[in-house]
Formats: structure tokens, sequence, C-alpha cells
């Protein structure tokens, strides 16, 4: 078996620690390991650094009705007295058992397209230009032009024009990345975050990106999901086909842990190594 020499051991340590204090050098590598955990600061979502209000402003932005763009994809419904008119707008998909049903994600598949000059083609009213326009506006639209030449103010008409769901895609250091869909004519980039598995440990909270499409190109916008503020910019909440981007923290670079349990283990690690070389290159 090993003999262990106490005063052997005990000489070891007290010479690392004579070495740790003649080396400025080790020391800032201490620190910077010390610096690379990651701070509650950086986990927590919409703080309040105490200059904004407890109580912020509903937004303009909030107020604002969305304004079809193209590739969206848009639910319709139609009701009337007239079977025939309402099975022409009637949306169904079959499901295993083969029954008929409503269902979101068959909404979003067999929906009704906005194409890339703004139109969207209707059974009966044929191609319609949407690009631009408010939900209720385009509802306004179809009704009208039903009233004109198909039902009668009797037919007890009936339109709802809905998004047939929120497509974005979302990447990084996120807990689902990939291509994702929320069923609603509005959404936060919170929602989108939450409904992805929310961003990991090892995300940089402030600074998510958002790439945005439009018929001129693309635009590219970063938010701080740390600050409440964010709550106020045009960017909180997404449009179809947005690209989301959570950037990793320095921390994955470095690989020293997120928690202070890592990095002090990861210390532990480097000053064995460090220590342990030192004394055979010079025994």
């Amino acid at each position: 078996m090993l003999q262990f020499n106490k005063n052997h051991i005990f000489g070891n340590l007290i010479y690392c620690m004579n070495f740790m204090k003649k080396t400025p050098l080790f020391v800032l590598f201490l620190l910077l390991l010390l610096s690379s955990c990651v701070t509650q600061k950086d986990l927590i979502y919409l703080q309040n650094d105490g200059t904004s209000p407890s109580t912020l402003p509903i937004n303009e932005i909030q107020n604002k009705p969305y304004r079809v763009q193209t590739n969206d994809m848009l639910s319709i419904r139609v009701k009337t007295v007239d079977p025939k008119i309402n099975e022409l707008f009637t949306l169904t998909t079959n499901n295993q058992s083969g029954m008929m049903q409503q269902a979101e994600q068959g909404l979003y598949f067999s929906g009704y397209n906005v194409d890339s000059q703004g139109f969207i083609r209707l059974p009966v009213i044929g191609k319609m230009s949407v690009i631009g326009m408010t939900l209720d506006e385009i509802r306004d639209q179809i009704e009208n032009k039903l009233l004109e030449d198909y039902v009668t103010e009797e037919s007890n008409l009936f339109v709802t024009v809905k998004m047939a769901g929120i497509r974005y895609i979302i990447n990084g250091e996120i807990g689902s990345p990939g291509i994702n869909f929320i069923y609603n004519d509005k959404a936060t980039i919170m929602d989108a975050i939450a409904n992805s598995g929310d961003i990991t440990m090892l995300g940089n909270r402030k600074e998510v990106m958002i790439y945005r499409q439009f018929p001129y190109g693309t635009e590219t916008y970063s938010i701080d999901l740390t600050n409440i503020n964010a709550m106020n910019s045009p960017q909180f909440f997404i449009q179809p086909n947005d690209f989301i981007y959570v950037k990793p923290l320095k921390q994955k670079t470095l690989g020293t842990g997120t928690t202070g349990i890592q990095t002090i283990t990861t210390i532990i690690s480097v000053v064995t190594l460090l220590t342990t070389t030192f004394l055979l290159i010079n025994r």
C-alpha cells in the first residue's frame, strides 16, 4: 500500500499557497473564472430597475390591429341559411378514426394563403386583394361581395376572419428550437419563448435577435428581455414568419459552468492541474 507522508503533503500545500500569492496572473485567472458564472440578473425576465413606473401604460402597438402581409395564412368561415354557401367555406380535416372535424392545425394547411402579390383566392368570390388590410376590413369586404352577388340580407350572413396561426422560427439557446406555431391573432416574443421551451441558462436574454421579413427585404432587431421596458418595444409582438435567435452567453464558450458550484469545481480542477504540473517540473 502507498504510504502518505503528512509533512510532505502539508509542505506541498504551503508551497502551492505561496505560489498562488506570488503569481498575479494566477489571481487574475481566478477572478476571470469567478466572473464567468451566470448571475441572477441575467436570468430574470422583465426586471424593473427602479426608473420605470410599477404600472406601464398600454403600448400603442398593442392597440394597433395587425395588417396582413404576404405569406400570411387566413382562416375564413362563412355562415348563412344556405348550406351550399356554408359548405364552400367550411375547412375540415380527417383524423385517424375517419371522423371529420375542424382542427386548428388543419387550418394552417388548408387556410387561405396570401400570395406574393397580396391576393387570396376564395370560393365563389375568386381573387381578392388583402395586403395591408386588417382582419375586420377583410371580413367587411367579403360580406359586401357576397351580399352583392350571392346572398341576400335575409340569409343571416355571418363572416369570421382570423389568422390561421402565427408561424415563427426560433433557434439558438432555446429549449425546443425549430419551426413553431401559435394559434392566435396576436402573440408576444414571451409567448413564442414559452411555446418553445424557454431560454436555457446559457442563453443571452439581454440580446435576443429578431429577423423580420418585409417585401423590400429583411430587418434585424435586438431586444433586451431582462428589462421591463421591452414590453414597450415594437418588436415585443412577433409577426408571422419571424426568425428569433437566442445568442449564447460567453460562459458557454469559456466552459466554466453556469453556477457558482460549477465554477468553483472548474477552478479547483484547474488549480490542481497547474500546481501538480508545476511541482512535477520543479521536482
